[in-house]
């Protein structure tokens, strides 16, 4: 009884891994396609802060929110989509008269910051562990053309095998770099929200939290 039961669940482990081969070989690819649409969007951002006649943060948000009618214009000068509508909800939050609105619009911006960044911090953990197990996954049907000598099989499997593993890590490299270079370049807008907010009303206490829970969880 324990040799059929012992059986019977080497049985089960193998056929569940073996349905999740193909999905994970298409994850994989997913997270590829992902990675490579983060690094277009960052291209854009940095395209945003580099081009001719781009100004600081500090003063596009002082400027939207010293005429908050035409705060929608202003805020086109901003580095980013985040920090854009960062600079009109600052701008709605200063004409509003409401003496919590700006401080409710940095946290509004913290939360975007943090959903924007999970997707990558997500990838760095997915795109090896996709790696993994698409690399382990084609190693037992391999093995077992290995005992009936079909060589040719095997050679496709551990093909497929070692393309998985540098998918994944390729996948967590380049998502961790974007993971660094988005915390360094939000924390340092965020740094200028704050001096424009401080500019406008010197007497409102630093946002700091902000920059302590991106920089805490870059990685």
């Amino acid at each position: 009884m324990i040799v059929i039961g012992a059986d019977l669940v080497a049985r089960t482990l193998s056929s569940i891994a073996a349905a999740l081969g193909e999905p994970v070989h298409i994850a994989a690819v997913i997270a590829m396609a992902l990675v490579a649409l983060e690094l277009g969007r960052i291209a854009m951002e940095a395209w945003r802060r580099v081009r001719p006649g781009a100004l600081p943060l500090e003063d596009v948000a002082s400027r939207a929110m010293a005429a908050p009618s035409d705060a929608d214009r202003i805020a086109r000068g901003a580095p980013g989509p985040l920090s854009e509508r960062a600079v009109i909800d600052l701008a709605a939050a200063a004409g509003s008269g409401r003496a919590d609105a700006i401080e409710n619009a940095l946290a509004d911006y913290e939360l975007r910051i943090q959903r924007r960044l999970d997707r990558t911090r997500m990838l760095v953990r997915a795109g090896p562990a996709l790696g993994l197990m698409g690399t382990l996954i084609p190693l037992a049907p391999g093995l077992s053309a290995l005992g009936r000598g079909s060589f040719g099989e095997l050679a496709t499997d551990l093909k497929v095998a070692f393309a998985a593993t540098v998918i994944g890590i390729l996948v967590g490299t380049i998502a961790f770099a974007l993971t660094l270079a988005r915390t360094r370049a939000y924390t340092e807008d965020l740094a200028g929200l704050e001096r424009a907010v401080a500019g406008r009303a010197p007497g409102m206490p630093a946002h700091h939290r902000v920059a302590a829970a991106v920089g805490e969880h870059a990685t």
